[in-house]
């Protein structure tokens, strides 16, 4: 009974350290050091009206904004059902998109084979056949909710957005350069433009 008992005490000493002292403490340090963090890296528009978490992709498709990666994720940037096409890179689906098919009525955008997004991308844009077109911008993300495009995207819709909205191309470019991070510690990784804070800059510019 004596070492039962030990065993009990140690049993509750170690759940109120581990399971509810540990956690209190990271909170306590995240929300004080990295309130904007911890709180989801939520962003609002100009009014305060929260539009959403700068970690999470959404669906733009007015030609007023820039336009996020394709999205594989349930009908398209759908955060509960997270995930990518899992088609691989010889896949005829992948490249050509799914054939017309009365069964699946509901198939969403996101089933454009590449070729078909290639096109669609450059017609949106106003670019020549010529023009040679980034990875990120015909391609599914892996999670489909991924809130950046590269730099190179990014500036290949500029010049719709500076048509568009009436604004100056060196205006677009400095609106891409605020929303663009950088290789973490310099090396690692690749230049990133956050997609929701730049058209969130857009429309406060627009409003100003």
């Amino acid at each position: 009974m004596k070492e039962l008992l030990c065993s009990l005490r140690m049993l509750l000493l170690f759940v109120m350290a581990t399971g509810l002292g540990f956690p209190l403490l990271v909170s306590g340090i995240a929300q004080t050091c990295f309130p904007f963090q911890a709180g989801g890296s939520l962003l609002k528009s100009s009014s305060g009206e929260l539009i959403g978490s700068e970690l999470i992709g959404q669906k733009f498709q007015a030609e007023k904004y820039f336009h996020p990666r394709r999205s594989f994720a349930g009908s398209g940037y759908d955060a509960s059902n997270s995930g990518g096409s899992n088609l691989g890179p010889t896949s005829a689906k992948l490249i050509r998109g799914l054939p017309d098919d009365p069964s699946t009525p509901d198939i969403n955008e996101s089933f454009l084979g590449i070729n078909q997004a290639v096109s669609l991308y450059r017609q949106e844009n106003g670019l020549d056949d010529d023009v040679l077109l980034p990875a990120d911008a015909v391609t599914f993300s892996a999670s489909g909710l991924d809130p950046e495009i590269s730099p190179e995207n990014a500036q290949l819709q500029a010049g719709r957005i500076s048509r568009v909205r009436g604004l100056s191309r060196e205006a677009v470019d400095r609106l891409i350069q605020q929303s663009t991070r950088g290789r973490f510690l310099g090396i690692f990784g690749e230049p990133g433009v956050n997609v929701l804070r730049l058209n969130i800059l857009l429309d406060t510019k627009a409003s100003s």
